[in-house]
């Protein structure tokens, strides 16, 4: 069951434990993305996200790592064990969590967009009724 009340508590964190964090209230958005960057961090072939403001996020335990993957963005993630946890665009005020790091991820939104479709694998299926573009968001 999804829990998007303003004031709820969202927490989340690594596999090892090393690194913990904490959301508050309903993210931005949730989306699945198949870019192949996030294909070859993590090792699936369509990663899940959900996006907060930096104002509803904080760490709780830990700093994570931090991998410059481009020019516009960061990827950061567990140097102990490796976990994905976090993609964040230069100079946002938000940032996206990736969803199975949450202790809850059950209480999430389904994803309300699928991003960088030209890379999804042919086997995987498109998401019935979630809004699909060929690169980021809103690209035609």
């Amino acid at each position: 069951m999804t829990e998007t009340s303003p004031d709820a508590t969202h927490e989340g964190g690594c596999l090892c434990g090393a690194i913990r964090y904490r959301a508050t209230g309903a993210p931005l958005s949730a989306n699945v993305c198949y870019c192949t960057q996030c294909q070859r961090q993590t090792g699936a072939a369509m990663p899940a996200f959900v996006a907060y403001k930096l104002e509803r996020f904080r760490l709780v335990a830990g700093a994570p790592a931090t991998y410059r993957s481009s020019p516009a963005a960061v990827r950061q993630f567990c140097a102990s064990c490796g976990s994905s946890l976090f993609w964040r665009r230069d100079g946002a005020d938000e940032l996206d969590l990736f969803l199975g790091t949450l202790d809850e991820p059950a209480r999430m939104p389904p994803p309300g967009d699928q991003i960088w479709v030209t890379h999804r694998m042919p086997w995987v299926p498109p998401l019935p009724g979630v809004a699909a573009y060929p690169r980021e968001r809103g690209s035609a």
